[in-house]
């Protein structure tokens, strides 16, 4: 029996992982206002070695249109916009000596959507996740000697009851980011 309960712990946990990955991964996904978050996982060139542009700036949002990005060392502001520009974010940097500033312009309708299609995207790689868990714990629990029929069915029902509340946080965290980018 305690074999089963660990089997649903690591279910859920691994649920809860897929769910709380697909999160941090929708807040990359820019909603047409300035933020932070937009630059997170950027890597950075600094004394050789690749470090993430946080840790060697500060990274600001006077307001809704701009960040300011003010490196530790002004030598760093080329290393920056280059990674910028290779990160592909539709972004363009510009610098005025101290630091580099990013204008982020209007979503247009049409990028608008694309960012809709990648939001789907990013979902359904997290409920596939979700659903690939429940496939392997399912696998799991069917191997456990010494235990009845009964048992595993009620595991297999716990372990569906967590796939389903999971792709409902998955659905509810969609819904929520595509009202964002969809209103102007």
């Amino acid at each position: 029996m305690e074999e089963i309960e660990l089997y649903l712990q690591e279910a859920k946990d691994l649920m809860d992982k897929a769910v709380s990955h697909v999160s941090h991964e929708l807040t990359k996904i820019r909603a047409g206002k300035a933020s932070p978050s937009m630059l997170d996982g950027l890597q950075v060139s600094y004394y050789g070695a690749m470090s993430p542009l946080n840790q060697v700036s500060s990274v600001t949002t006077p307001d809704a249109r701009s960040i300011f990005i003010k490196p530790w060392e002004k030598t760093l502001i080329p290393e920056i916009e280059k990674a910028i520009l290779a990160a592909n974010l539709g972004l363009t940097p510009q610098n005025d000596g101290q630091q580099v500033i990013i204008n982020v312009p209007m979503l247009t309708e049409e990028r608008r959507k694309q960012l809709v299609k990648q939001v789907g995207q990013e979902c359904e790689h997290g409920r596939v996740s979700v659903r690939n868990v429940r496939k392997d714990i399912n696998e799991h629990l069917k191997k456990i000697k010494g235990v009845s029929e009964d048992d595993i069915k009620n595991a297999e029902g716990s372990v569906q009851k967590f796939t389903d509340e999971h792709i409902e946080k998955i659905d509810s965290l969609m819904k929520r980011k595509e009202a964002e980018i969809m209103t102007v």
